[in-house]
């Protein structure tokens, strides 16, 4: 594929030592330009991908345009299509309330990496530290009903809500931590120093003693 000298000039910049602070910097040149951010993205490359993410207009975002980007992202490996939506989420969608709606419609899209989103941005809220919001409740009794029927992508983010939940909301705390000994998700698992284990027990006493919770 032909690209512009504008793109070429940009993807030229990135190469396999390329950090995510680096992509930060060449955006911050850029600025806005989401013309410039689909043909980086056509790139079909992980990097240029982020890149594009940064720079895009997030007045251009539709259900119809996330649809797309999802289709793209699925000819990643799973690591790397979970970074990019989850960049995609903390770097535009979160951005404005026409895109916050978008993700709080997700709960039930039939594309695993939407219903992620959906969680991992209630998991946002509540590590955010905010108030709760108040379909905690209802939100708990969901992921009690239905995280052991998830896609691995999805489970992990409902699993994070529930841990923001135990967290911060005491009254739902020991049903937060009964639920990680029921499913036994993430237990044993090994973490690298400094990181938090996603075992919900493990998980909710480190971060509530953190925040003195």
């Amino acid at each position: 594929m032909k690209f512009s000298s504008k793109a070429e000039s940009v993807l030229n910049q990135i190469n396999a030592n390329t950090k995510l602070g680096d992509l930060r910097n060449i955006a911050k040149d850029i600025k806005k330009d989401h013309e410039l951010a689909m043909e980086l993205w056509s790139a079909k490359s992980f990097l240029p991908r982020l890149l594009a993410i940064l720079i895009m207009d997030n007045k251009q975002i539709s259900q119809d345009f996330v649809h797309a980007l999802d289709r793209d992202m699925q000819t990643h490996p799973l690591d790397e299509r979970n970074q990019l939506m989850d960049w995609l989420m903390a770097n535009q969608l979160v951005k404005d309330k026409k895109t916050i709606a978008l993700i709080e419609s997700w709960e039930n899209s039939h594309s695993t990496l939407q219903r992620r989103t959906f969680w991992y941005y209630q998991a946002r809220l509540r590590w955010m530290g905010q108030t709760s919001p108040a379909n905690t409740p209802e939100l708990l009794a969901k992921i009690e009903a239905n995280i052991t029927k998830e896609a691995p992508e999805v489970q992990w983010a409902m699993n994070f809500t529930a841990g923001w939940i135990g967290i911060h909301d005491k009254q739902y705390r020991n049903r937060c931590i009964a639920l990680g000994e029921q499913t036994g998700l993430y237990k044993g698992e090994m973490v690298s120093k400094g990181c938090t284990p996603s075992y919900l027990p493990e998980f909710i006493a480190i971060e509530s003693n953190k925040r003195n919770l």
